[in-house]
């Protein structure tokens, strides 16, 4: 095995989990899209948001 084949497989590897990483977080943030979408069309609202119909308690 060449000093240039190793480094060659180095880097085509390191690229390789980089773009697997990267498709795994985009994949991931959109199936949380869904589910935040989901929750909020069924009613479910986050605590740091008031309600549309509730006035701000400030």
């Amino acid at each position: 095995m060449s000093h240039t084949f190793y480094i060659g497989m180095s880097y085509a590897m390191t690229g390789l989990i980089v773009t697997a990483l990267i498709a795994w977080v985009w994949l991931d943030g959109r199936a949380r899209m869904r589910e935040i979408a989901q929750l909020e069309a069924s009613g479910i609202r986050r605590r740091s948001r008031p309600a549309k119909s509730e006035a701000p308690s400030a």
